[in-house]
């Protein structure tokens, strides 16, 4: 399953740099730092006697949320390579003088046992991720786990759900509060200024293995969602119960909405194969300009897939102008592609 979202993260520009605003840092003292706190997920609950201080992260996204509340985890688990410590460029300043975590890896057999057992942690956070029973079994066995919640689908809870449950497990839970609140009002903003978007249709989806979509389960549709847009109609119908899934030519009039970001691995070939397709190139939406083209395996195409509360402001600021080009309404209107 972490291959798979791997290999299907959308990518959403390439413009160089981390340059936007993250959230400013607040006051790591916490009411509830060093209580013990007792937290529910998937597979029961969890109780953390007080402020862990060796955290190890095998779920994917939990280091932002860390380092955002100025924990820096011993270990994390890496999910596109590439990064040392397994820490974006969007969180790096956040790192401070700390030292690099550990990188773990999950090559498709689960966590690393052996490997987090020797780092002594006294808190495992499993919140991003696909854990199985078993798995969280002999997780427990070697520190308080906390795995993903019951209410999501596996790889499915929102960033602001992470954050907060970080805040939670680490003792920080009022300093996690205002980090969300901070980022929403962010998003909020960008919506406001960009009325335009209210109400059209938008979709997310990749030229894998054909034509992959992403549903309202997927962090990325709801990031499309705060923004104002809505998922086509029929389109969860189509994918189940599943972050995302390929649909047939047949229900290729799911795709003809207001707009379509498209993660492509190359970016003249990712056209060529879809404008290729007589029945996609016929759609309003590729006759009208209205697609967003991005390259798979770049820093902000991470950025998205992350989708935590240090990535998001960086993703606004780089997605959102080309979202305002596609849906203006004159196709003559160019969509800025990635350099």
């Amino acid at each position: 399953m972490r291959r798979t979202i791997a290999v299907v993260a959308l990518v959403l520009t390439a413009v160089a740099g981390c340059g936007s605003t993250a959230p400013a840092p607040t006051d790591p003292a916490d009411d509830a730092a060093g209580s013990p706190v007792t937290m529910t997920h998937k597979y029961g609950q969890t109780t953390v006697p007080a402020a862990p201080k060796r955290i190890v992260t095998v779920g994917l996204l939990e280091q932002d949320a860390l380092l955002a509340l100025g924990v820096t985890p011993v270990a994390t688990t890496e999910w596109f390579g590439g990064y040392p410590g397994a820490i974006g460029p969007w969180a790096k300043d956040k790192l401070g003088s700390a030292a690099l975590p550990q990188v773990l890896k999950d090559t498709g057999g689960g966590p690393q046992f052996e490997k987090i057992a020797a780092l002594k942690p006294d808190l495992i956070l499993g919140l991003y991720s696909g854990l199985t029973q078993e798995q969280y079994s002999t997780l427990s066995k070697i520190a308080p786990t906390v795995a993903q919640p019951k209410e999501y689908i596996d790889y499915g809870i929102p960033w602001q759900e992470i954050t907060r449950k970080v805040g939670t497990a680490v003792g920080r839970a009022s300093q996690a509060d205002a980090l969300v609140k901070q980022v929403e009002g962010k998003i909020a903003q960008t919506a406001q200024e960009h009325p335009e978007f209210k109400g059209k249709s938008g979709l997310m989806a990749t030229v894998y293995e054909g034509y992959f979509v992403f549903g309202s389960q997927d962090p990325r549709s709801r990031l499309l969602g705060s923004l104002g847009f809505q998922l086509p109609s029929g389109l969860d119908q189509a994918i189940g119960d599943k972050f995302g899934a390929n649909i047939s030519r047949e229900r290729l009039d799911l795709l003809d909405t207001g707009v379509i970001v498209w993660s492509v691995a190359d970016l003249a070939k990712g056209q060529a194969t879809l404008h290729g397709d007589n029945v996609y190139k016929a759609l309003d939406v590729v006759k009208e300009g209205r697609e967003v083209y991005l390259p798979e395996n770049t820093d902000p195409s991470n950025a998205v897939a992350f989708l935590t509360v240090l990535s998001l402001p960086y993703v606004l600021d780089t997605l959102v102008p080309r979202l305002a080009a596609a849906v203006d309404g004159d196709p003559a209107t160019k969509v800025e592609l990635p350099s």
